[in-house]
């Protein structure tokens, strides 16, 4: 830490005033030992007796003068004083410092940081200090996005909401108003109303699973499952859906046999959602499979993959995102309610796994890796961290 030129001076001044003090009360006990010594011939003998006695190296030297050791002596008391005391001044010109600095941030500078280095217990401080200023500022962004994020969600359901709530108002408008002509406009207002109402109790009943999945501590019913068996039992679920799409919807298992410990309802709530967007974004693909394999003795992965149309780029790191749909048109014909895949996600994240979404020209791929065991959750990889930051 630098000090200012007055910050200097005094410290200076100090030093020099303190060795002037030090200087007269040497002097000032000098010449009261030196009047006690000639006031007492008993002393001074004795005194004598002592220099001649004590000798100091291999040549016997003998301390002669009492006054020069003396002086020695207090001298080297004064060094240490002087010593001291600019230490401890210094030492209060530092905290000066950082009490200012510490000011200057709470005055709305968070941006600031102290960026002096200082020896011994006082660095901790001025590290804890910064540490703590970043840790706030963190909290501060992150409430500031969890803020955000409540606004976003507010307004994307409000959005969703209103259109097919419009819908339903203005034809049962017409329905209360008797503007239809024949029994067949009246079946067809009423059938609309009830297609419309059908999409915002699915709007509802996602953002329902979607807030109740969001939180950390939402129970699970922890079991254990073969996943093997699940993706088989799905993907014939499926079938029937597929057929009506031209596609196959299939299902292997590396080993035939995955034993691991999960929810079974929410995990196919996951695969549900996959299979269904796949069929849903996969027009002009003939096939969607769902394959799993053991990674490793505390990792299985599953890959839900379709050869349907390529997931733009720009849309890879948003797919995740609620109520983002990669078709632009928001239509709920295909896109549904748009919060299928944060669902996934969410659980996901529930059980102590991650997923990710590959896609180029021949293959789009939902990836999941989970753990065998729940009470062991999964390290999520760098770059998945990264590119989560980048968002």
């Amino acid at each position: 830490m630098k000090l200012t030129t007055r910050e200097k001076s005094a410290l200076f001044m100090e030093g020099v005033v303190t060795v002037i003090l030090l200087l007269m009360l040497n002097l000032a006990l000098l010449v009261l030992i030196i009047q006690a010594i000639e006031t007492n011939p008993g002393l001074r003998d004795g005194i004598f007796i002592i220099k001649r006695s004590v000798m100091f190296g291999p040549n016997n030297f003998q301390l002669w003068s009492w006054e020069n050791l003396f002086i020695g002596l207090m001298l080297i008391a004064d060094a240490l004083v002087v010593w001291w005391r600019l230490i401890r001044r210094y030492r209060q010109m530092q905290l000066r410092h950082i009490i200012g600095e510490l000011h200057y941030i709470a005055n709305g500078h968070f941006d600031h940081r102290i960026p002096f280095r200082v020896s011994g217990d006082v660095q901790r401080v001025v590290d804890s200090v910064n540490a703590l200023v970043d840790s706030v500022i963190s909290s501060m962004d992150e409430e500031r996005a969890i803020e955000k994020s409540k606004d976003e969600l507010i307004t994307n359901v409000s959005h969703d909401i209103r259109t097919p709530l419009t819908s339903i108002i203005g034809y049962l408008g017409l329905i209360e108003d008797q503007q239809y002509h024949s029994e067949e406009d009246l079946l067809k207002y009423t059938h609309t109303a009830f297609l419309k109402s059908k999409q915002m109790k699915s709007l509802v009943d996602d953002l329902f699973e979607y807030t109740k999945v969001r939180q950390t501590d939402t129970p699970l019913s922890i079991t254990k499952i073969d996943l093997a068996a699940m993706l088989e039992q799905l993907a014939a679920s499926f079938e029937l859906e597929g057929k009506k799409k031209a596609m196959t919807v299939g299902a292997s298992s590396t080993p035939d046999t995955l034993m691991m410990e999960a929810d079974p309802e929410k995990l196919v709530r996951v695969f549900n959602n996959l299979v269904a967007n796949a069929l849903k974004y996969g027009t002009g693909g003939s096939e969607i499979n769902l394959i799993a394999k053991q990674v490793s003795p505390d990792e299985l992965e599953v890959r839900v993959t379709n050869d349907g149309p390529k997931i733009p780029k720009e849309s890879l790191a948003l797919i995740f995102e609620r109520f983002y749909r990669v078709e632009e048109s928001r239509s709920k014909e295909t896109g549904g309610t748009g919060l299928g895949l944060a669902i996934a996600q969410s659980i996901v994240a529930l059980h102590g796994g991650y997923i990710y979404v590959e896609s180029d020209d021949q293959l789009t791929s939902f990836v999941i890796h989970l753990p065998v065991k729940h009470d062991h959750p999964l390290a999520i990889p760098e770059r998945l961290r990264t590119a989560e930051k980048t968002k």
